[in-house]
Parts: C-alpha cells; sequence; structure tokens
C-alpha cells in the first residue's frame, strides 16, 4: 500500500459520476493514495460543492443522467481556472476525447479503469502542478530586481527577528511583521512561506493601500460575474488561489474598515463569499500580514478592529531600521554591487573607504530599499573599478550624520541614539535599563523625553 502523503501534499479532489460504485472505487483509490475526495452523483451537486470549496483536480464523467459532462468543465474552470479535469466514460471515442480537451480538460481515461490507471493520472496532474510552480518560481527570479535574500545578520535585534521567523514558520500561526517602510517585510514574508510545509504551494501577496475598497475586495475574495461594473467574468480571488499556500497583506493597516469584518471572519472559520455570490465558500490559507502603521493607536482611534488586531498579532516580528544595523550595512552594500555588476556587465572591486564612511553616515530614511537603488545608481554612473564616495548620497541638507563616539555634536543626542539601538536590542525594558546601568524609571523618563 502507498504510504500516505503529507497533509501539506495532499489534493483535494471532486469526483462527479451517477453511478455509486464508481464513485466508491475513485474515492478508494484517492484516499488510499493520502488525497481528500468529495463524492457527487450529478450536475447540480459538483456545481454546488465547486462553490463551497477549492478542488485541485476532478475526476468527471461524461454521462451524468440527463446531463452532458462537458458543459461540467467550463464550469469548474470559471470558478477555478487552475484546476485540472480528468474526463471519464464508458463512451469512449477520438471525438469526444478532442471536445473534451478543447473545452479544458487535462486528461482522459475511458472505464473501465483500474486504480494502476487512476493513480498514474493523478501522478500525471502532480507533475503539472509541480512544472507551473517551477515556472513561476523562474519567472520571479527572472523579474527580481535585486539579490536573493540573506538573513545572516551581525545586528542583535535583527537576528532575532530572523530566529522568531524561522520559529512560527512550521506553524500555521498568523504572523505580523512590523517596521518601517523598506525594511525587508515582504521578503521576510515569503521566506516565511519558503520555511514552512507549504512551501510547495501558492503564495500570493495583496498590497492593501494599492486599490480602492470594492476592488480590493474583490481582489481578496473574488467576484461572480457581474457583480458590479466592468466584471464581465468570474474572479476566484486570491484566497481562492492561494489555497493550500500562504497569503501576504502588505500594509494591513490600511485595509477599509468596512472589510475587516470579512477578514476575520475568514481568519476565523477559514469561510468567505465571493462579490456577488451568495455561497459560502472555504479555504486553507496562512495569513501574514505587515504595517509600519502603529496599529495600537489605530485600534485607540477605532480605525482598526481590536478583535482583528489580535487575531492578527499572534506572533509578531520586528525588522529594525537599517540605521539601527549598521553591523550589516557594508556587506549589504557589497552584495547588492555584486548583483548589479551582473546585471548591468560591469566588473567592480567594491567601495572606496570614502564611499564606505559616506554609506554608514546616511540616515537611510528609505532603508533597504533605499541602499538598493544607491547601489543600482552607482553602478550605472560609475566607469571604474571602485565605486567612489562621489556616488553615494552625502547627508541631506538640515540633517545629520548619525551620532557616534567622538563626533562633533551634544551628549544628549549621542545619549538619545544610544539609548534607541540598546531599546532595539534588548527583549524587554527591564534587560535595556541593565544594559545602559539605569533603573527602569529613568528609562522610562528617557523615552518620553526623546519620544521613543
Amino acid at each position: 500500500m502507498t504510504a500516505p502523503k503529507p497533509a501539506a501534499d495532499a489534493l483535494n479532489v471532486l469526483v462527479v459520476d451517477d453511478e455509486s460504485n464508481i464513485r466508491k472505487t475513485l474515492t478508494i483509490c484517492l484516499e488510499t493514495d493520502g488525497h481528500r475526495v468529495t463524492p457527487v452523483s450529478n450536475f447540480q451537486d459538483a456545481v454546488a460543492e465547486a462553490s463551497r470549496r477549492t478542488f485541485h483536480m476532478a475526476f468527471v464523467d461524461l454521462r451524468l443522467g440527463t446531463a452532458d459532462g462537458l458543459d461540467l468543465i467550463p464550469v469548474l474552470l470559471a470558478g477555478s481556472p487552475w484546476m485540472k479535469i480528468i474526463v471519464i466514460t464508458a463512451y469512449a471515442s477520438i471525438d469526444t476525447a478532442v471536445e473534451a480537451m478543447r473545452r479544458g480538460a487535462t486528461d482522459y481515461i475511458p472505464k473501465p479503469f483500474t486504480p494502476a490507471q487512476v493513480s498514474l493520472a493523478v501522478r500525471k496532474v502532480e507533475q503539472v502542478r509541480t512544472l507551473e510552480q517551477k515556472v513561476a518560481g523562474l519567472r520571479e527570479d527572472l523579474e527580481r530586481t535585486a539579490p536573493e535574500a540573506r538573513f545572516e545578520s551581525n545586528s542583535p535585534a535583527m537576528q532575532r527577528a530572523v530566529a522568531m521567523a524561522r520559529q512560527a514558520a512550521p506553524t500555521d500561526a498568523a504572523v505580523l511583521l512590523r517596521g518601517e517602510s523598506g525594511t525587508g517585510k515582504t521578503v521576510l514574508a515569503r521566506a516565511i512561506h519558503r520555511w514552512s510545509v507549504r512551501s510547495g504551494k501558492p503564495f500570493g501577496v495583496v498590497s492593501c493601500p494599492s486599490l480602492p475598497g470594492e476592488l480590493l475586495e474583490s481582489e481578496l475574495f473574488g467576484h461572480a460575474r457581474g457583480a458590479f461594473t466592468g466584471a464581465v467574468r468570474d474572479n476566484p480571488g486570491r484566497i481562492a488561489a492561494c489555497d493550500g499556500g500562504t497569503l501576504f497583506l502588505d500594509e494591513i493597516g490600511d485595509l477599509p474598515l468596512s472589510l475587516q469584518p470579512k477578514l476575520l471572519r475568514f481568519l476565523q472559520d477559514r469561510e468567505y463569499e465571493r462579490l456577488g455570490d451568495a455561497a459560502t465558500r472555504r479555504a486553507d490559507v496562512r495569513v501574514i500580514t505587515a504595517t509600519n502603521r502603529d496599529l495600537e493607536g489605530e485600534v485607540r482611534a477605532a480605525r482598526f478592529r481590536e478583535d482583528l488586531f489580535y487575531r492578527l498579532n499572534v506572533i509578531q516580528v520586528e525588522i529594525p531600521p537599517l540605521r539601527e544595523r549598521l553591523q550589516d550595512l557594508d556587506e549589504l552594500a557589497a552584495q547588492h554591487l555584486a548583483f548589479y555588476g551582473k546585471v548591468h556587465h560591469c566588473r567592480f572591486l567594491g567601495f572606496t573607504d570614502g564611499a564606505l564612511q559616506a554609506l554608514r553616515c546616511h540616515r537611510w530614511p528609505g532603508n533597504l530599499r533605499e541602499l538598493r537603488n544607491v547601489v543600482e545608481r552607482a553602478s550605472i554612473l560609475c566607469r571604474s573599478e571602485w565605486i567612489g564616495a562621489e556616488y553615494i548620497p552625502g547627508p541631506r541638507e538640515g540633517s545629520e550624520a548619525p551620532p557616534s563616539v567622538g563626533s562633533m555634536m551634544s551628549l544628549e543626542k549621542i545619549e538619545e541614539e544610544h539609548i534607541r539601538r540598546v531599546l532595539a536590542a534588548s527583549r524587554s525594558l527591564q534587560e535595556a535599563a541593565g544594559i545602559l546601568g539605569i533603573d527602569q524609571a529613568t528609562l522610562w523618563r528617557r523615552r518620553k523625553q526623546y519620544g521613543i
């Protein structure tokens, strides 16, 4: 007997046949191989089940009583374009096979069939799905505009963030990534998916500020044709497309208040409805979110639901800004320079001492995104093998370089920066106070004084 598949590799399979013995045979064959099976006997029940949950593949008989199984194929694919459909029939002919493929079927097996034929058909579908996912990954690699992320760090705060992310990755717990714009929240979300048991399934990204409310709802939950002006065809939505995988909601603090109860319901019950469609659907999707906002403040201002905040904030990962992990700056800059040197077919030996000093003195308000842009620009404009300081942005007018021991600035400025960095690198206020050599009450007053 074949060993059952891990839950992450199991397929959701819809079996549509009006003969009970065929349904039982297919169910036993598929469940023996570890897949989850939903058997139905007619056209209407098949459509109803497909409207409630996501299926990866379906076995469809061509004769469904008075209904034609060929007509069911486009209906199933309209709701789930990724579904692989295998046609089964006792009336096999070249014409019906060609017509089934024309309407979107993936494969075709005649009755009577053996368990080996069923297993072979499923393995072919699994191979196609694996290839599709590899193609998607390769396309993403080709479109990548920055070097592949590396998570080794000399910064204690960044080390803690990565360790927390790795610890949470194998679970299905909701993860909230917090940090300034450009710190790499999307990159870390992708890594969490890659480190999880869902890594072989889809990873989707939705930017909450990028769409108005109704379009954002459609992007998340999908819509039926005619649900609103311009909805000329069914849209399954990102939740359905990511079934079994991970959905990353970027800048969740911008999620409209009207959508927050719907997202909360999905997180609690794994159920949702598409726009313009009353059918309740289910999907198994892990949700990771990110924000650069003070969500606690948004809750107090009644702009963000408290119950949704607690549901999203099961595991919180705080990503430090680049100015607080300057220990990594030289290596990050070198990594980006090597990447853009290959992209632009240039050979670089590195940065001059002056350029490195300019990098360290810059405040990096745009964080890693700004660093990437600075290095790319330098790799295009520089005509020598060494990137000089003239290609690195200097302090903006009216701004100051980051405080450090020996800098020509007040002790107060140096104290503020030191307290900020110690707080970012500490697990608690008590630990930070111990490192600073002051009591917690004094630290509290300093935080209030500097607005930390």
